[in-house]
């Protein structure tokens, strides 16, 4: 066990804290100072010390992260919602992502079929209900998948008329959309959406705010890699980036990505947005939840 002393007592101090231990001081939970970038654990990264997701919150908020995401907020009961929107709010941190519309089985968006629109409507407009009550500001969107009986022109027509749909629900609400291209051949074969120019004509064609790209940096590499020339290219149409290394989807320095120079490259251009940390641990329990946290230490150290 490779842990170093501030590691260890970081992990001893905080996990005493969810347990309810008062004896430990409060400041022995903090870390020196937020994250220069807005890293934004999942609930759930780190549940082998604080099983409840608003102590999760806390914990989050302690190691000196100032966001979080959380795919699955939409099922999650109104009360949990709000309880973790409080706790959010406590510690002044921002929401990200969450999922809206996502089907990795069927044809979606792509579909000129007037009732599949009407039920993309309804998504969104429960997202907006649940943007609402969490805080969001983006929201998940992956387009479905596509058919390969019709000419891809006229899906990727009908893809951008039923997100101007969904953009006319979530403008006026302050929330956007972001479209998460995803790599087909190793997670998501079939998707419709797979790479960052595709992602940015899209946008360009929805030509609304509500409709913005979510630049995973785990998918791009895999699909087409140049993560800094795509990110520079499709600047204007980036609204949230999301992090995991490859091969392993694990944490920044597990894989072959180079994170501190990404990391170093999107401050440099100014981005202020969140950076959603979808990756799983490279190791198990509290020792690999300690490990992404140092692992973000040494990234962001740019």
């Amino acid at each position: 066990m490779n842990l170093d002393r501030r590691e260890f007592l970081t992990g001893v101090a905080a996990s005493g804290a969810c347990a309810g231990a008062a004896a430990v001081p409060s400041h022995a939970l903090r870390q020196d100072a937020p994250f220069r970038l807005k890293y934004a654990p999942p609930l759930g990264m780190f549940r082998e010390h604080c099983p409840d997701p608003v102590d999760q919150v806390k914990f989050i908020a302690d190691h000196g992260f100032r966001a979080i995401e959380d795919n699955g907020m939409a099922s999650r009961g109104i009360e949990v919602q709000e309880r973790i929107r409080a706790e959010l709010d406590r510690h002044g941190m921002e929401m990200g992502v969450f999922v809206a519309s996502a089907d990795f089985a069927k044809v979606d968006f792509a579909s000129d079929d007037p009732a599949v629109g009407d039920a993309i409507v309804a998504r969104m407009q429960k997202a907006v209900e649940v943007a609402r009550r969490v805080g969001a500001k983006w929201c998940t969107v992956v387009p479905g998948c596509y058919d390969d009986r019709r000419e891809w022109d006229y899906q990727t027509a009908r893809v951008i008329d039923n997100l101007r749909r969904a953009a006319a629900v979530c403008e006026p609400a302050g929330l956007t959309m972001v479209l998460e291209p995803l790599n087909w051949w190793r997670d998501h074969p079939r998707v419709f959406l797979t790479k960052i120019p595709q992602a940015f004509l899209i946008c360009r064609g929805v030509n609304s705010p509500a409709c913005k790209i979510l630049f995973d940096l785990y998918h791009q590499q895999i699909t087409e890699g140049n993560l800094t020339g795509n990110l520079d290219a499709a600047w204007s149409e980036v609204a949230y980036v999301q992090i995991g290394d490859h091969p392993g989807r694990c944490e920044p320095g597990t894989g072959e990505i180079h994170y501190q120079h990404l990391f170093r490259h999107l401050h440099g251009k100014g981005y202020q947005g969140i950076l959603g940390m979808e990756h799983g641990k490279s190791k198990g329990g509290k020792e690999g939840e300690l490990a992404v946290i140092a692992a973000y230490r040494r990234a962001d150290a740019f």
